[in-house]
């Protein structure tokens, strides 16, 4: 039932990995990942959307098996957009149906207000927006962006696990998983090198952004979505995402249907049969 189909999408700037699930004749659901998870971060959820869709689960550029941005530059999270951008163009796709967890909702969830008329479905599990800040802390978060990357040469070498199961071990314990979870993401994210393993996400994602915006910038763009929209969120709530601040987000998509499922961040790996009939009910 896991089986997937490895793609690499050749664009102008980057090559893209991917896994592909589901009759290629279906209608296409893009997946993006999580801050340093990857496309194996939908493993267990895939199989069971494939049903209804063709689903295309990215490796973002920098994470899994993509392609790292070239020395000196910064991770910018919207130039992932000129990579959705770019995947659409490569299959031929005017109008997708997107799904994303944590960062790659962020990225689903503006892109569908950027570009209502090219979305028709918008699944989320676990995000409504980007991060943002205060007006008071705008000048700090810039300092302290632009000192990590001036710092950035220096860094510590990359962790080398002796094993898999050492690299699993450091998921479980950083992100709350299980460990069949976090084997799904790991398994994806490490390459080999001598004495063993490293992870192959690009160091350079783990920098602090030097830009966000205000609630207010987010909620008037979320405003701009006109999807049909399902919210799939972790009960108790994400420490970053308190549920007074989702509400107020949910409020601004009109089309929306928000489900509150017992668990932690990484619903989609550690509860995908819930997550998957939130989702599935929704665009019904």
């Amino acid at each position: 039932m896991h089986d997937a189909e490895e793609l690499r999408i050749e664009l102008p700037s980057a090559t893209l990995a991917a896994k592909r699930w589901g009759d290629h004749a279906a209608p296409p659901l893009l997946a993006l990942h999580g801050w340093l998870d990857n496309a194996g971060s939908f493993d267990e959820l895939a199989p069971l959307l494939a049903g209804r869709w063709q689903v295309i689960a990215l490796d973002l550029r920098g994470h899994g098996r993509s392609s790292h941005i070239a020395p000196g530059a910064w991770y910018h999270y919207v130039d992932y957009f000129d990579d959705i951008g770019g995947v659409l163009a490569h299959f031929g796709w005017a109008r997708i149906d997107l799904l994303g967890h944590s960062l790659g909702g962020t990225l689903a969830s503006l892109f569908a207000a950027a570009y209502p008329e090219r979305v028709d479905e918008l699944l989320l599990v676990e995000a409504l927006g980007p991060l943002t800040t205060t007006l008071e802390d705008a000048l700090p978060q810039l300092r302290r962006a632009l000192d990590q990357h001036a710092a950035f040469a220096a860094r510590r070498p990359l962790r080398v696990f002796a094993t898999l199961d050492e690299a699993v071990s450091a998921r479980v314990l950083a992100n709350d998983l299980s460990d069949a979870a976090a084997r799904a993401i790991v398994a994806r994210g490490v390459q080999a090198v001598d004495g063993g393993w490293v992870w192959s996400s690009d160091p350079r994602l783990t920098l602090a952004s030097p830009q966000r915006y205000g609630e207010e910038q987010v909620r008037a763009m979320l405003r701009g979505i006109r999807a049909r929209t399902r919210l799939v969120l972790a009960d108790p709530p994400t420490s970053y995402l308190p549920t007074a601040m989702m509400d107020a987000r949910a409020a601004c998509v009109p089309d929306i249907r928000v489900t509150r499922i017992a668990g932690h961040h990484h619903l989609h790996l550690e509860k995908a049969a819930a997550v998957a009939a939130a989702l599935i009910e929704a665009t019904g």
